[in-house]
């Protein structure tokens, strides 16, 4: 697809300083900007390459801009971050969305399937499943019985999703996650660990995202719950029975066990672990690779393992590093006073 100028900044309601009639044919990362490519600076560090780029149009933070004319055409707009979201957005939704049944996936006879739906090849999709209309199903996915998908989801080649699973609308599963798993549920005995059926399922609220590679168990008896607007990064474990809140983020390779229930608007950064049966409240923030074992109050901001308040953690950080250095100078001062006390 091609663009002008003029076109771009029609969608962003930005201001041209340069050619209107510019074209562009694709976008760059402005570091390695190309002839005919679009691209965006929103931070004064990056403000040196509306200068120096080979991009042929630029979207800028109108802040950064300080003369009249440059060698890019310049799309000025309040906030260039904002705005190129707009544009990635406005394109994904421009771009060809394929329809109907491809050879050798398998739709049982009771399954309903909304209209302009896409199911690639080699797909199995269960009885009494309902899928709604407008969604993508990629090639080799499975779909266990009872499943329910909304409107205009994306499900990418090779998820896996088990029976009785319920999904919202507007949601995007990634390659190779699964999705309602057993649970990792065992009853310790003289003989070893029994197993402890899996009865529940696992429901996935409107506009929520899930990275590739992650996997979220079914509840045992119940639901685990994945609220509206929340994003997964790839490779996480979510555990039996638990419960997410709305529009939470969590990165790459967390893990939350079992009955967890997190609440709304948190940042769970990457490699934390959350043990089971706690409580996370509300826009509570926890730095990477932390190992949270107890509840946490609204707003709280933590780090480390075990977590702690993070500004806590970072003054203790301080001795920690120089820990050796310490017991040391402790030592020489024990040793100092029992030679002073037997002069």
């Amino acid at each position: 697809m091609e663009f002008t100028a003029a076109q771009i900044a029609g969608f962003i309601n930005g201001k041209i300083i340069g050619d209107p009639e510019a074209v562009i044919t694709g976008v760059s990362p402005i570091e390695r900007g190309e002839t005919g490519h679009l691209s965006f600076i929103a931070q004064d560090r990056f403000a040196h390459y509306i200068n120096t780029t080979a991009c042929s149009v630029l979207v800028v933070s109108e802040n950064l801009l300080t003369k009249d004319s440059y060698t890019p055409t310049i799309i000025a707009v309040e906030d260039a971050y904002l705005s190129f979201q707009v544009l990635m957005n406005l394109y994904e939704q421009m771009r060809e969305r394929k329809t109907g049944v491809e050879e050798g996936s398998y739709i049982h006879e009771s399954a309903e399937i909304g209209e302009k739906v896409y199911i690639g090849a080699f797909t199995y999709i269960s009885e009494e499943v309902k899928i709604g209309k407008e969604t993508q199903i990629h090639p080799q996915v499975y779909i266990g019985k009872n499943v329910k998908i909304g409107r205009n989801c994306r499900i990418d080649c090779g998820v896996k999703i088990y029976d009785y699973t319920v999904i919202g609308d507007h949601c995007m599963i990634h390659a190779n996650a699964v999705i309602g798993s057993d649970g990792f549920g065992f009853q310790p005995s003289e003989k070893g660990y029994t197993k402890i059926p899996q009865l529940g399922n696992v429901v996935i609220e409107d506009d929520v995202e899930i990275g590739s590679n992650c996997s979220i168990d079914r509840g045992t008896i119940g639901s685990t719950i994945i609220g509206k607007g929340s994003k997964l990064d790839n490779l996480i474990q979510i555990a039996h029975n638990v419960k997410i809140g709305e529009h939470n983020v969590i990165a790459a390779q967390a893990g939350i066990a079992g009955s967890t229930t997190v609440g709304d608007w948190n940042m769970i950064g990457g490699q934390t672990g959350i043990v089971g049966h706690i409580q996370i409240g509300n826009k509570v923030r926890i730095q990477g690779q932390s190992g949270v074992n107890t509840s946490a109050a609204d707003g709280e901001v933590l780090y480390g393992s075990p977590a702690m308040n993070a500004g806590d953690f970072r003054r203790n950080y301080v001795h920690f590093k120089n820990f050796t250095e310490i017991i040391n100078r402790i030592n020489i001062l024990e040793r100092n006073a029992k030679e002073k006390s037997n002069e």
